[in-house]
């Protein structure tokens, strides 16, 4: 069932890349999880610790790819475009982050996240990103609703957040208590919805490609 997610995606300065043993080198998602500058306050309020070694990224990779192949949702590789508009951007064509979505299917509902190295902060990419996940989900998959949630004083996170859930006519439906895990303690989050009603009436004009 993996054709029914695109295995790619592009956008006005961004290309997305799913996440399978042949479409990434386990040691170089391991060097980026493990020690890239700033990883520990990337992943202070992350369900997830810097990489310890090369199978903790292995792992990963297999874990998502097997998602990906049950339509259950999937995680991709971003990385700025090389052939965008600002392809003279520092990081054009490196690995910037990862984000992806997971889907209940049950509840049309998808679920998704993202995380960028901290070189590509203040970018604007988490909203370029968020825009391209909302559109797969009402235009092509036919899912109602869109949710993310965020650590309740990951301040940074919750101000890109809210400047696209607002774009896009979402709103926060409150505090979910003890919703994630971190590092053995559990935490509030807020979580944030956006309708296929609120998407119809205010829609991205960002140019988005999927292919299978």
């Amino acid at each position: 069932m993996g054709e029914l997610l695109p295995e790619t995606i592009k956008t006005d300065r961004l290309r997305f890349d799913a996440i399978r043993p042949e479409s990434v080198d386990v040691f170089d998602l391991y060097e980026i999880c493990s020690s890239d500058p700033g990883i520990d306050e990337i992943t202070e309020y992350m369900t997830w610790d810097p990489h310890e070694t090369p199978k903790e990224a292995q792992e990963f990779i297999e874990r998502v790819s097997e998602q990906y192949e049950d339509a259950d949702g999937v995680s991709y590789l971003i990385r700025p475009r090389g052939d965008a508009i600002d392809a003279t951007a520092d990081g054009a064509g490196d690995i910037a982050g990862t984000g992806g979505f997971g889907i209940d299917w049950e509840k049309r509902t998808m679920t998704m996240g993202v995380w960028f190295r901290k070189r590509f902060w203040g970018r604007g990419y988490s909203g370029e990103r968020a825009a391209a996940f909302l559109e797969l989900a009402f235009d092509r998959l036919d899912l109602e609703v869109v949710a993310t949630a965020v650590h309740v004083d990951n301040d940074q996170s919750i101000r890109a957040i809210e400047k696209y859930v607002e774009a896009h006519g979402g709103r926060r439906d409150g505090c979910i208590r003890n919703h994630i895990v971190i590092d053995g303690d559990p935490a509030d989050c807020y979580r944030y919805t956006i309708s296929s009603e609120e998407w119809a009436d205010n829609r991205s004009d960002l140019t988005v490609q999927f292919r299978d």
